[in-house]
């Protein structure tokens, strides 16, 4: 009976040549491949094994390959395997995918501090070495690098690293590991509260474009929260609603899709929008959205006393979630929602009858609030101070104003958006077979010729025969 280490001992080696045919043939894809049979091990990932392999790589190597090497028998607490020969020299790619493994395990198990000692080898080893098959393994070091330095509550101290590495992949070309740590980077801005030197990050570099789709989403997100913050809530709505397209809606995405639907409701709410009953329906967002649904409904209505009832009651889940603070701004949008409905209800109500409803402090403010909702445009009426009563103009035709064409003008954006990126994201054949396509067309074409000089042959023989007859 086959035991569990042999299995997964073929396993890592089946991986180990997808690797050095991808370094052989300079391929991403093979490494991709290596990549993904390495996380489906992850749940079984044993010590002595990973040591063990290790063991047959570690013969002549350079000073920084050795350096990995025994920065992973050192974190795993295991030596070179006995056993085994040191027989084959260590590439980059097949070091750090024997770090990345042994990290996984060091995580999954707890080992949080001789983690990130491992995960800090790596980052230095990566710094050394700048190979285009690198960029996949790169990418996913620098996220456990980051996940170590959160799990300790230190993810400030992981920043210079970062921005140093940001600056040696955008000069090397490596376009994911460039990718991740951009997306790391505001993650860890984030953590911080440090909302300018985030925008300022995103403002100087280029996110690159054909990034994958799950650090595309992740960024979209991060951009999104950013601008919300920043008070741009068109460019957070969009950039918010791209990250959920760009996700996957799977059992292990869920998690990332509800923490987007959170952000995206309240942005709705802060542009004046109410999110679809549908979205709340949804069975993976059903349960976390449920204090933002009736978070929704006190705004609709206008309600002042409900929202801050919600407000109150589900604060520490707000403040878990990050958002308290842009709720707290949706205060004056439930007034100017509660305007709005009674504008519409009522053609002259008093100031008096609108701090009662909307449970204003005091007459003045109704007064103050009613004015600004006018010079906003959120209604269209008159205020009568002598009187203390506001007076609504008669509804118009919404087809007679500009709003059918700028609701127009939004969709045909957002249609050639989509358009423009699923353009860019179409992969072309090489252009090899334009070769062969030459000179297969030269080919015929002389051909052609060749018959078309022999049907001329033919005619011009023809002619001298009938010329000779003639004459006879």
């Amino acid at each position: 009976m086959l035991t569990s280490e042999f299995l997964q001992s073929v396993d890592l080696t089946r991986s180990i040549k997808f690797l050095q045919r991808g370094i052989a043939a300079s391929e991403t894809h093979y490494v991709y491949r290596a990549l993904r049979t390495a996380f489906s091990l992850r749940k079984r990932l044993q010590p002595d094994v990973i040591a063990e392999i290790a063991t047959v790589y570690s013969n002549g190597n350079s000073q920084n390959m050795q350096n990995c090497l025994n920065a992973i028998f050192e974190s795993l607490q295991h030596g070179p395997a006995e056993s085994a020969s040191a027989s084959v020299t260590c590439e980059p790619e097949v070091c750090l995918f024997l770090g990345l493994l042994s990290a996984l395990y060091l995580l999954d198990n707890g080992q949080i501090e001789n983690g990130a000692k491992l995960a800090e080898v790596l980052v230095e080893t990566i710094s050394t070495v700048q190979r285009r098959t690198l960029d996949p393994i790169s990418s996913r070091v620098f996220f456990y690098y980051a996940r170590f330095f959160e799990v300790a509550n230190c993810l400030a101290d992981a920043r210079p690293k970062l921005l140093s590495a940001l600056q040696a992949a955008t000069l090397a070309g490596m376009k994911e590991t460039k990718a991740m740590l951009l997306t790391l980077l505001l993650r860890n801005y984030l953590h911080y509260k440090l909302y300018d030197q985030a925008e300022r990050l995103t403002a100087k570099s280029s996110f690159p474009a054909d990034a994958p789709n799950n650090l595309l989403a992740r960024h979209l997100y991060y951009l999104g929260h950013i601008e919300a913050i920043q008070l741009n809530y068109s460019q957070a709505q969009t950039h918010l609603l791209e990250a959920t397209r760009k996700a996957p809606s799977n059992a292990a995405t869920a998690g990332f899709q509800q923490t987007v639907h959170k952000i995206y409701v309240i942005v709705e709410l802060l542009m004046g929008n109410i999110p679809d009953r549908s979205l709340f329906r949804v069975p993976t967002l059903k349960k976390p959205l449920q204090p933002y649904l009736e978070l929704t409904q006190a705004v609709r209505v206008g309600d002042l006393a409900k929202f801050q009832e919600v407000v109150g009651k589900y604060q520490d889940r707000f403040l878990k979630d990050n958002v308290l603070a842009l709720i707290q701004r949706l205060r004056h949008n439930v007034i100017k929602a509660g305007i709005r409905s009674i504008s519409v209800a009522y053609s002259r109500i008093s100031l008096r009858d609108i701090c009662l409803k909307l449970h204003l402090d005091s007459e003045e403010d109704a007064e103050y609030i009613v004015a600004k909702a006018i010079r906003d445009g959120v209604i269209d009426a008159t205020i009568d101070h002598e009187n203390g009563f506001v007076q609504s103009a008669e509804v118009h035709n919404v087809y007679e104003t500009s709003d059918p064409q700028y609701a127009f003008d939004r969709r045909i954006a957002f249609c050639l958006g989509l358009y423009n990126d699923s353009v860019k994201s179409m992969r072309y054949p090489d252009s090899n077979h334009r070769k062969e396509l030459a000179s297969t067309m030269e080919v015929l074409r002389r051909e052609r010729e060749l018959a078309h000089e022999l049907e001329n042959d033919d005619f011009d023989g023809d002619s001298d025969v009938d010329a000779m007859d003639e004459g006879l």
